[in-house]
């Protein structure tokens, strides 16, 4: 009897996958994968035992059922196929290692399950009652190698590293293994569709395009005279610097290099020069927002090309003749990725397969974390820890890249710190010094009326503070609307964009611009201001604000930066804990952007944590159940998150894109995949709002869709200046802190 893995709608069984021929494909693409970090061995058995629960009769009696229906038999649900191969590892080798592979093998259509559990458990699993496989040819598990651990987790350490390092690499082998089992089951099922992934290009070939592309900057520079500026001088002193330390062995990099000075360009170019001359697969920028992280992606597609880029995050929109990008998503196999902070560490510590399907292909790659100050507090523990690992076991190299380096190196204040890293740019504090372009000065209390008076006397004056109601109340405040604009999260995301476009052309113009806004605009947005207000908040903000002040050097003299205090404090927790550790620096330093102002503010601010670091106890919870190798991968899956604000999205009908998705939502006949696809359209036009506004508005405002979506139905309280109306009588008495 010959058994199959999958049928096809409307074909006879000799058109089927063979099962067989499947467990070995599997196996051998696995083992690929698998390579990098010395699992092959491990990663091909699990390609070989995956399936083998498909041998039983009830399976195969299932996918002829399902091939009479002309339903394809992914769509079925059959019985249970994966608990046989866990099994199966697990009785043969006995002393743990074989449940290592189990979860990974228990776990391909489930997500990672927690070793012991009340629920849904791998210690269950290994229980249960399956049915007979006895009809896997013994040929096929003869196969089956010896397991033995990489070198790379037999290093001695305390509980929680040793622990951390064995649950990293199961999340690896479930990664190898959930690619190659969709990857396989496509080609069969998708023959198309599978081509389409190959269509990519080489690490190398996207290194002689940047280069092309710095040239390209170069001439334009000297055709316009500013070759010689200082800021041009010091931008090419920076590339040099990354393409000299491009050079260095693999491990984990800094790159302090103030706002302005090129740091995005050169650090890709560090990236791809280093992944070459070190063979390594691909290049992973990180960025902490998405409110930034188009502008990062058109600079790369203009060095790269756009057949070459993946941009992965909530708001992206894949356009429709870039379908080998929306593939290349899934499983981050293109040569140049670009993403989020929550998309990469969620992956990292997440439990379902989809995050999980692209874990695998994190090793091998270089790692550039933009603006590394932006982790969170509360995570800070294990996200280092999860980087210093990449770089010793899984051959990636990191690049913690920021204007104003964070103090994450190991030391003896500070044992949770990253060990060894190097420093590309030499002599940091002489780059400061050279690239400083602003006047910095500390203002007592500063009242709303007397701040609005000094914007009103600015024809072009950013003002950057803490919250949105503050940034609301000052926009309103501001006399001349006319050139006058409001930045906030009450604006969608599209919202935004637009806004920021106005900004841009009424600066190049020379008109005026008054801009009032929350912290969104910091990081990343390419603007450049005379004068920039920021309200008191930590060192690394009003670094950030700074950036946007006399950006390009072009001011005879130096632009003007004021810090004051605001009427009121910033929001307790984080935000005001580094605003007093600001305000201790401003006491203590003339100049607060100083390389030591800078290191001795977030010493503060990491030291003096204590717990907080892991304020989730993630490492704790994962080395509780190291003596038997009980992992909490779905418990740990669920809990953490990079973005925390108990907030709740609702739909803002922006235009007719957004009012055009909305009316895709009222449908009752919407599946499952297009309502996937509709919820990552409206990301772009939605806003979050905490719960109790949810309730507060009610069916006055909101009308609830699909069970999982709130619409605005009363536009007006939707403003062109200023998105959603806080002060509309349904929210009062509601206040916002989040951007």
């Amino acid at each position: 009897m010959t058994h199959y893995a999958h049928s096809i709608p409307g074909k006879p069984p000799d058109d089927w996958q063979v099962l067989e021929d499947h467990l070995h494909n599997v196996g051998e693409l696995a083992e690929q994968f698998a390579a990098p970090f010395g699992a092959g061995d491990w990663a091909y058995a699990g390609g070989l035992l995956h399936d083998i629960g498909k041998y039983c009769p009830e399976f195969q009696e299932m996918l002829h059922r399902s091939a009479d229906n002309e339903v394809n038999s992914e769509f079925f649900r059959g019985p249970d196929h994966s608990s046989a191969g866990a099994k199966e590892i697990n009785a043969r080798f006995s002393d743990g290692l074989g449940k290592l592979l189990a979860y990974a093998i228990a776990s391909h259509h489930s997500g990672l399950l927690d070793g012991k559990s009340t629920d849904a458990c791998l210690e269950k699993r290994l229980c249960k009652e399956i049915a007979d496989y006895s009809e896997c040819p013994s040929h096929i598990l003869n196969l089956i190698p010896r397991l033995e651990l990489p070198s790379s987790l037999v290093e001695k350490g305390p509980t929680w590293l040793v622990a951390f390092r064995i649950q990293l690499f199961v999340r690896m082998l479930f990664s190898c293994l959930v690619d190659a089992d969709r990857l396989d089951t496509e080609r069969f099922c998708d023959g198309e569709k599978a081509a389409l992934r190959s269509a990519r290009i080489s690490v190398d070939n996207l290194r002689a395009r940047v280069e092309k592309e710095i040239q390209r900057i170069e001439q334009v520079a000297t055709q316009n005279r500013l070759q010689d500026s200082t800021v041009n001088q010091q931008r090419r002193e920076v590339l040099r610097q990354c393409l000299r330390a491009a050079e260095w062995p693999p491990g984990i990099f800094s790159l302090t290099v103030p706002t302005g000075g090129g740091k995005t360009l050169s650090s890709l170019a560090f990236a791809l020069e280093h992944a070459t001359r070190y063979h390594k697969d691909r290049v992973i920028y990180v960025i902490p927002y998405t409110s930034i992280i188009e502008q990062n992606a058109r600079v790369f597609r203009n060095a790269c090309g756009e057949d070459s880029v993946v941009e992965h995050h909530s708001n992206f929109e894949f356009p429709r003749d870039s379908y080998w990008a929306q593939l290349a998503a899934e499983n981050w196999d293109a040569p140049l990725i670009v993403t989020t902070n929550v998309q990469f560490f969620e992956t990292l510590f997440h439990h379902r397969t989809s995050r999980c399907r692209k874990t695998h292909n994190i090793a091998n790659s270089v790692v550039i974390l933009d603006e590394a100050q932006m982790l969170p507090i509360d995570l800070l523990k294990p996200c280092l820890a999860v980087l210093e690992e990449l770089a010793r076991a899984y051959r990636v190299t990191v690049v913690l890249c920021s204007a104003t380096q964070p103090a994450l190196g190991k030391s003896a204040d500070f044992a949770s710190g990253i060990e060894g890293i190097r420093e590309i740019i030499s002599r940091p504090d002489e780059l400061y010094r050279a690239l400083r372009r602003v006047s910095l000065r500390k203002l007592p209390y500063l009242a709303d009326a007397e701040l609005v008076d000094r914007l009103n006397k600015n024809k072009q004056v950013l003002c950057v503070v803490n919250t949105r109601k503050h940034a609301r109340k000052l926009f309103e405040a501001i006399e001349d609307k006319t050139g006058s604009y409001h930045l906030s999260g009450l604006m969608c995301p599209v919202h935004r964009t637009a806004v920021l476009a106005r900004i841009k052309e009424a600066l190049d113009k020379k008109v005026p611009c008054r801009v009032v806004s929350t912290q969104l605009i910091e990081a990343g947005v390419d603007i450049d201001f005379p004068v920039v207000y920021r309200a008191l908040a930590g060192i690394d903000s009003i670094a950030q604000s700074a950036g946007r002040c006399n950006r390009e050097g072009k001011l005879q003299d130096k632009g003007e930066v004021f810090v004051f205090e605001p009427e009121n404090s910033p929001p307790p927790g984080y935000l005001r804990q580094s605003a007093e550790e600001a305000a201790s620096i401003l006491r203590n330093y003339e100049d607060i952007l100083s390389l030591q102002a800078v290191h001795e503010y977030f010493l503060n601010v990491y030291w003096k944590q204590g717990e907080r670091l892991d304020k989730l106890q993630v490492l704790g919870q994962l080395a509780e159940g190291i003596k038997s190798c009980d992992f909490p991968f779905y418990t740990v899956g669920e809990m953490f998150r990079m973005i925390e604000n108990g907030t709740q999205s609702i739909v803002i009908p922006f235009d007719k894109e957004a009012r055009h998705l909305i009316d895709r939502l009222k449908r009752c006949d919407v599946r499952p995949r297009e309502l996937k696809d509709i919820a990552r359209r409206l990301q772009r036009f939605c806003v979050q709002i905490y719960p109790d506004v949810i309730v507060k508005l009610g069916r006055v405002a909101l009308e609830p869709m699909q069970e999982r979506f709130y619409v605005l139905i009363n536009e007006h309280l939707y403003k062109p200046d200023v998105g959603l109306d806080w002060d509309d009588p349904y929210f009062r008495n509601v206040e916002s802190n989040i951007i």
